[in-house]
C-alpha cells in the first residue's frame, strides 16, 4: 500500500481534504502528515476566514483522532536543514523520509525538484493526479468513497454531482473520470 504525505495546502480546501481523507479511510493509502503540517494547514483555515481557531482546534483533533497512525510529532531539524528541495517545505520531503513515503500530495509541485525528490525514491503529485492515478486503480471504491462523502455533508447536504462540481475546481481530472464512469453518480 502506498504512503503518502500530505501536505498543508491539500489539507485546508475542506471538500479536497474530505476526498483525500476519505480515500485513505477506505484503505487505498496510508496517508501522513507532521504537526508542523498541520499546524500549517490549520493555520491557513484560519487566517482565510474558513474556520475559528477554535473550530481549527476542534479540527485537527478530529484529524488525529481517525488517523492516529499519520502523525510524526517531530521532524529532527538535521534532517530537515539536509534536504534540497525549497526551504519552506523542506520540512515536507523530511517527513517523507520519516515515513518512507512513495508520494508528496501538494499543490506546490515546484518547490519539490526530482533532484531532491529521486534521491529518496520520493515523487510529487497534484492531488488531482494522485486521486486520478487511485481513480484508474480502484474506480468502483472511489465511486463508493464520493457517494458515501456526499451523504456525509448534513449541514449543507448534496449529492454526488454537486459535490464533483465542487471539487472539479482543484481537482478537474479526477472529476472528470468519475463523472464519466458511472451513470449512478
Amino acid at each position: 500500500m502506498s504512503r503518502v504525505v500530505l501536505d498543508a495546502c491539500v489539507l485546508f480546501p475542506m471538500y479536497l481534504r474530505d476526498t483525500l481523507l476519505s480515500t485513505a479511510e477506505a484503505g487505498l493509502y496510508l496517508p501522513y502528515w507532521s504537526q508542523r503540517i498541520l499546524d500549517e494547514a490549520m493555520r491557513n483555515l484560519v487566517l482565510r476566514g474558513k474556520i475559528s481557531v477554535e473550530g481549527a482546534s476542534n479540527l485537527e483533533l478530529v484529524i488525529k483522532t481517525a488517523f492516529p497512525e499519520a502523525m510524526i510529532a517531530a521532524v529532527p531539524w538535521e534532517l530537515e536543514t539536509s534536504m534540497t528541495n525549497n526551504p519552506k517545505d523542506r520540512h515536507v520531503l523530511a517527513t517523507g523520509i520519516i515515513t518512507n513515503a512513495d508520494t508528496i500530495v501538494t499543490h506546490n509541485l515546484r518547490d519539490f525538484s526530482d533532484e531532491a525528490l529521486n534521491l529518496y525514491k520520493i515523487k510529487a503529485q497534484s492531488p488531482d493526479s494522485f486521486l486520478s492515478d487511485l481513480f484508474d486503480e480502484y474506480p468502483d471504491k472511489i465511486v463508493q468513497v464520493i457517494q458515501k462523502q456526499a451523504q456525509n455533508y448534513k449541514r449543507s447536504p448534496q449529492t454526488c454531482v454537486q459535490l464533483l462540481e465542487r471539487l472539479s475546481k482543484q481537482i478537474p481530472t479526477f472529476t472528470s473520470k468519475v463523472l464519466s464512469y458511472d451513470s449512478k453518480i
